[in-house]
């Protein structure tokens, strides 16, 4: 986003919006409600509605709003939201590689810094780091144009015991889990495979190439996401 323009399109509270819907929205872009943002965001549900509706309003048009049916992005809206999304990923890699932040602190720097940042400047960085295809909790980067490549990915928890898995990316949400997550050696390109066991509670995880297994709480095991060894293949925001 060009920095210095005033107004309700520009706004630092829009760009968080409208990245929350399109990572609410999933592949399929389905509409999201009010209650979802709202805990996304952590504000009121009726101050999600105000914002929606102004959102919607204006032209052009962000969102596409109906009240009691949800929400999802514009065309224009999803534009801004994936150059958003690539100046927070890129920041989140170049805060982790040029400046050794760990990676359970990049997240929260990079949520104030991706408003501010010019295309300049992103291009900069992106050249600086070789033009990386992700950042360092293995979710894809936007490529300039907006474009993004998809894979298949499933929470651990729901993987299926004994079969092999790769990890493609883990949530960035809390930086606990993360330094958890550090801790146990679990991290995109690891290989993991879950012990047969009582799944309610917890889950056993054999980790790369340790061959004692480690348990793995259900909380923790949704928020890491995994593939098929023989498909990888890249993701979607």
């Amino acid at each position: 986003m060009p920095p210095g323009k005033a107004g309700l399109e520009n706004s630092e509270s829009v760009d968080d919006y409208l990245k929350a819907i399109l990572e609410l929205s999933g592949t399929d872009e389905s509409r999201v409600t009010s209650n979802r943002l709202a805990q996304r965001l952590g504000v009121r549900a009726a101050s999600v509605t105000g914002m929606l509706q102004k959102l919607a309003a204006q032209r052009p048009s962000f969102v596409r709003y109906e009240k009691h049916h949800g929400v999802n992005l514009s065309p224009s809206g999803r534009k801004r939201a994936l150059e958003i999304v690539r100046h927070h990923r890129l920041l989140e890699r170049f805060l982790h590689d040029v400046l050794d932040y760990p990676w359970d602190e990049v997240h929260e720097e990079a949520e104030r810094l991706e408003h501010f940042i010019s295309e300049k400047l992103e291009d900069r960085i992106a050249a600086k780091l070789g033009n990386p295809d992700m950042d360092p909790h293995g979710h894809l980067i936007p490529q300039k144009n907006g474009a993004v490549r998809n894979r298949h990915e499933t929470p651990l928890s729901q993987w299926a015991c004994g079969i092999p898995a790769i990890v493609t990316s883990v949530s960035d949400r809390d930086p606990s889990r993360l330094r958890e997550m550090k801790r146990l050696g679990i991290s995109p390109g690891v290989r993991i495979v879950l012990n047969a066991g009582v799944r309610k509670a917890s889950l056993l995880a054999r980790i790369g190439s340790g061959e004692d297994p480690v348990r793995l709480s259900r909380k923790l095991a949704a928020e890491i996401r995994v593939s098929s060894p023989l498909d990888p293949g890249k993701s979607g925001v």
